[in-house]
C-alpha cells in the first residue's frame, strides 16, 4: 500500500477546509498541487482519501490544465498527441537524442487514444497531460504557451524527427533578440495570386513559419494572441498566427535545420472532405483579415 507523505495530507486538510469556506479556486489550485505529488484525492462524507494517480495528469478539458511543471528550463518542446502513438514516441526520443539535456519536452495527449507505452519516456524535463474530452490543435498549442516553463517554445507536430541539434540553432538565432519565430519551413504570401498561397524562398525572413517546426519567443507569441482557437488544422492555423505575429512587428526566420518530415497523420489520415471544410473556412478567415495588408509583409525576394 502506497504511503501518503504528510505535506500531501495538509495540502488535502486544506482543500478541505477550501471547499468549506466555498473557495473553489483555492480548492482546485490545492487538488492540482495533491496531483503533482503523484495522489489524486476524492471526496468522503466528512473528509478525504487518496489514490495513487496515473503516471501523468488527465483532465477532463483543456481549461483545467493548470501547469506542466514548477521547473524552470531555457527552451521547451510541445507536441500534441492525437493517435499514432507509435510515430510519436519516435519523435519525442529523437528529439531528446540530440536537443541539450535542459530541454523541457510538453506531451498533450488528446482525447483517449491507445497509448501503449507512452508514459515511459517521462523523466525530469518530459511532462505529460492527456485531455479525455479533446480539444483542436489551436487550443491545445495556446495552453502550451500559457503554461510553458521557458521563455522559448518549440511548437512542433510529431511527424517530425530530429537528425541533430536544433534546438541550439534556434535558441540562438532567439537569444539574440531581432527575430520572434524561427522555423525550418515558411514561405513569402503569393501576392500575385491575392495571397491564395505561400511560396517557399528558402533560408530568410519570411512572412509565414509552419508549425513542423517553430520556435517562438513566448512573450511576443502571447502578445500576438497565440493561434485562433476556432482554428482544427495547424498549416493554416500557422499562416493566421504567423501573420498576426508580422502584424505585431514581430520577424520570423526561416533556417536550414537537421529534420526531416514523415508521413503527417494529422492532417492526411483524417476525413478529407471534414478537414478540408475546416482548413478553408481558416484560409477564408485569413484572406479577410488580411488580404491587401501588403505593408506587414517582409520584402519579396
Amino acid at each position: 500500500m502506497t504511503t501518503v507523505p504528510d505535506n500531501v495530507i495538509e495540502l488535502a486538510r486544506q482543500r478541505l477546509a477550501a471547499r468549506a469556506e466555498k473557495n473553489f479556486a483555492l480548492s482546485d489550485s490545492l487538488r492540482d498541487q495533491i496531483l503533482h505529488h503523484g495522489f489524486e484525492v476524492l471526496d468522503t462524507q466528512g473528509g478525504f482519501s487518496f489514490k495513487a494517480k496515473n503516471p501523468f495528469p488527465v483532465y477532463e478539458r483543456i481549461g483545467d490544465l493548470r501547469f506542466f511543471t514548477e521547473k524552470r528550463f531555457p527552451i521547451a518542446v510541445s507536441l500534441v498527441v492525437d493517435g499514432f502513438v507509435d510515430d510519436a514516441m519516435t519523435s519525442i526520443q529523437a528529439t531528446k537524442k540530440y536537443s541539450p539535456p535542459d530541454t523541457a519536452i510538453l506531451i498533450l495527449v488528446n482525447g483517449k487514444p491507445e497509448l501503449g507505452s507512452l508514459a515511459t519516456e517521462l523523466d525530469e524535463s518530459t511532462f505529460i497531460a492527456q485531455i479525455n474530452t479533446g480539444c483542436g490543435w489551436a487550443e491545445a498549442q495556446n495552453a502550451a504557451l500559457k503554461l510553458c516553463p521557458a521563455p522559448y517554445l518549440v511548437v512542433m507536430d510529431p511527424s517530425t524527427i530530429f537528425t541533430g541539434d536544433a534546438i541550439t540553432p534556434a535558441l540562438q538565432i532567439l537569444n539574440e533578440g531581432e527575430f520572434s519565430a524561427v522555423g525550418w519551413r515558411g514561405g513569402l504570401v503569393n501576392i500575385d495570386d491575392e495571397w491564395r498561397s505561400v511560396e517557399d524562398k528558402g533560408d530568410g525572413e519570411v512572412d509565414v513559419l509552419f508549425s513542423y517546426f517553430m520556435a517562438l519567443n513566448v512573450e511576443h507569441a502571447q502578445g500576438a494572441s497565440g493561434f485562433n482557437a476556432r482554428a482544427l488544422y495547424y498549416r493554416n492555423a500557422d499562416i493566421e498566427f504567423s501573420l498576426r505575429l508580422r502584424q505585431t512587428r514581430g520577424r520570423l526566420l526561416q533556417m536550414t535545420l537537421p529534420l526531416e518530415q514523415a508521413r503527417h497523420h494529422g492532417y492526411y489520415d483524417t476525413d478529407e472532405s471534414y478537414r478540408d471544410e475546416q482548413s478553408k473556412k481558416t484560409y477564408d478567415r485569413i484572406l479577410e483579415r488580411f488580404r491587401g495588408k501588403n505593408e506587414i509583409l517582409v520584402e519579396r525576394r
